[in-house]
């Protein structure tokens, strides 16, 4: 019985910093349109809609290890090669990371080895 106490006494005592540690390292993610060799603006002018063809486009995330590891991370490029074709700029590009139904099922089946993260872009192609 005193080995339990022992056991449970220091699973309380380092609950509170592995949530500390996974809250402040976990599922991270940078996007960087520099490497994309063509203009991308966040914004337009306030009361202009750019002139373009609009786009849509959905990509998955996935972190493991309770978000501390990155197993595959969505390629801004690779996304917008295909959208971009003849354009000469991206315009009003809006990025939202979310965790889907099936992502949030996934992560607690396997009790947060493995999150993935539904990563859609949007925005105009600009002429």
């Amino acid at each position: 019985m005193n080995v339990w106490r022992a056991h449970s006494a220091l699973l309380l005592s380092t609950l509170p910093a592995l949530l500390l540690l996974g809250a402040v390292g976990g599922c991270a993610q940078t996007f960087d349109s520099t490497n994309l060799g063509v203009p991308v603006t966040m914004a337009g002018p306030a009361g202009q809609a750019p002139e373009g063809a609009p786009f849509r486009v959905t990509a998955h995330a996935v972190f493991g290890l309770w978000g501390l590891a990155t197993i595959k991370e969505p390629s801004l490029r690779k996304a917008l090669a295909a959208q971009l074709g003849t354009g000469n700029g991206v315009g009003n590009l809006r990025i939202r990371v979310r965790s889907r139904f099936p992502d949030v099922l996934v992560t607690v089946l396997t009790a947060g080895l493995l999150i993935p993260r539904s990563v859609t872009y949007e925005g105009v192609v600009l002429k």
